[in-house]
């Protein structure tokens, strides 16, 4: 789809394509007039407001938080949700979707139905697609599709340098100012690096106010590495992927970071020296941020016994003392939030010998589950914690309004529900995504998602994404 018949087609729809130039993000779709001229309504009937108190009643009217009480009624629809936990709708800063170029893995649609499968009312999808998101054309098609889909924000992220080669700065201000209004850059995948147009990167960055992602490796410490360096990779005969490769450019970054301004987050941090330096620099009072993944706060290099290419993974699968010390840091907020790296591959990528498996699991459909299981079920945090790291942290990092807002009369209803009786068992084949390429196949999760809305529109409804093929009219 071209540029130009993205835009025909939102108008069509009643989708604004014009946004204002001061508008930090793009305007999103609203909600389509009732057809007998009411009121759209939503009653959440009985849920535990951040798990806590008394169940109590939430009425959603015309895409916002209307009334919190007990015995309310509507003449909308209402959903028994006796007991379970209403949360914000989940925040996600670094997902792949694939589209444009690998349709075959991952669609936007496919990706959007997996987020509200999972909770997530706003994702932002990286810039590694093909071709690569380096001008406002591509990004304008990537954030128009989002909302044609309309189950999820998607905001696409602008590659840091021309065909992510390393070489050329992308136009920010162009992509900033177009209809996709792109706020965050990144060449994740691979590294931005050249000293010299990181510098340039941030500087640039500085005067937008836009964000700066990087993917911390050092690529000449990790040239035909496929697992972490350590005992497990020597015994398995694994090229290995040492720590500093990932150290060295967080340190490198916070330092630039301090002297030249701007703001930078730390994609998928990894290591306990990287925990460290996060430490150091928010100590400094460096504009630093950084994410984690579900996968590195649980899983660990002794999953590479089997050789299974689905264990592959950019950055590797670290030891228990990374994942211990990455915990740790999560519960301080040294580290800020949870960010899936939701990356599809197909089963050809990923039935293979580990070394050819490409990186990447999917995460989308199982982060909240996992997240809950460590530090709720497993742990001494509550709900209140989950909100922070999977939706407040990550709205407030990338600046996105109306997402990751208190629960309260008169804000937006972006909000999803967590029912913690229901226990499930994760299938590749079973999800939402177009791919199967998930490491926790078999695996039992405590809690699922049971309800989705993406404001005031209900987006999943027992634990399934409401597609266009069995969406019900918001009456």
């Amino acid at each position: 789809m071209t540029r130009l018949d993205a835009k025909a087609q939102n108008k069509k729809k009643g989708l604004s394509v014009n946004a204002d130039a001061e508008t930090t993000y793009p305007p999103t779709g609203a909600l389509a007039p009732h057809p007998e001229g009411k009121d759209h309504e939503v009653l959440l009937r009985g849920v535990l407001v951040y798990g806590e108190g008394e169940p109590t009643d939430v009425l959603v009217r015309d895409g916002l938080i209307a009334e919190i009480g007990t015995n309310l009624n509507t003449d909308g629809e209402t959903i028994d949700l006796e007991g379970q936990v209403l949360l914000p709708g989940l925040v996600d800063m670094h997902v792949h979707m694939r589209e444009p170029g690998r349709e075959d893995t991952e669609t936007i649609a496919t990706g959007s139905a997996a987020a509200a499968q999972g909770g997530f009312t706003a994702v932002f999808t990286m810039a590694n697609t093909a071709p690569v998101t380096d001008n406002p054309s591509i990004a304008e098609t990537v954030w128009f599709k989002g909302q044609n889909t309309n189950l999820c924000d998607v905001h696409p992220v602008g590659s840091i340098s021309r065909g992510l080669e390393g070489k050329e700065l992308t136009e920010f201000g162009m992509m900033a100012d177009s209809d996709a209004k792109v706020r965050m850059f990144s060449d994740d995948g691979k590294c931005v690096d050249d000293p010299r147009l990181m510098r340039r990167a941030i500087e640039y960055a500085k005067g937008m106010d836009v964000l700066l992602a990087q993917h911390c490796e050092e690529p000449r410490l990790t040239e035909g590495a496929v697992a972490h360096e350590g005992d497990n990779a020597a015994r398995l005969g694994l090229r290995g992927w040492p720590r500093v490769a990932e150290e060295s450019i967080v340190a490198r970054d916070a330092i630039m970071t301090r002297d030249y301004g701007g703001r930078l987050h730390i994609c998928h941090a990894s290591t306990e020296g990287t925990v460290e330096l996060l430490r150091w620099a928010k100590a400094q009072d460096i504009p630093l941020t950084a994410e984690v993944t579900p996968h590195h706060l649980i899983l660990t290099d002794e999953r590479l016994e089997t050789y299974d290419g689905v264990n592959r993974v950019n950055p590797p699968l670290r030891e228990s003392r990374d994942v211990a010390a990455l915990r740790q840091a999560l519960i301080d907020g040294v580290v800020d939030c949870v960010a899936t790296d939701h990356a599809p591959h197909g089963s050809e990528e990923k039935c293979c010998e580990f070394d050819k498996a490409r990186p990447g699991m999917l995460g989308l459909e199982t982060s909240l589950a996992l997240i809950a299981q460590i530090f709720v079920l497993d742990g001494d945090q509550d709900w209140r914690f989950v909100a922070r790291v999977l939706s407040e942290s990550p709205a407030a990092i990338t600046k996105l309004p109306g997402h990751g807002r208190p629960i309260a009369v008169g804000e937006p209803a972006n909000l999803c529900v967590v029912d913690t009786n229901a226990q499930w068992v994760a299938h590749g084949e079973d999800m939402a995504s177009k791919s199967r390429n998930t490491p926790y196949e078999g695996m039992d999760m405590p809690v699922k998602i049971s309800t989705t809305l993406l404001r005031g529109k209900v987006t999943c409804r027992n634990g399934k994404a409401v597609t266009s093929s069995t969406s019900e009219n918001n009456a």
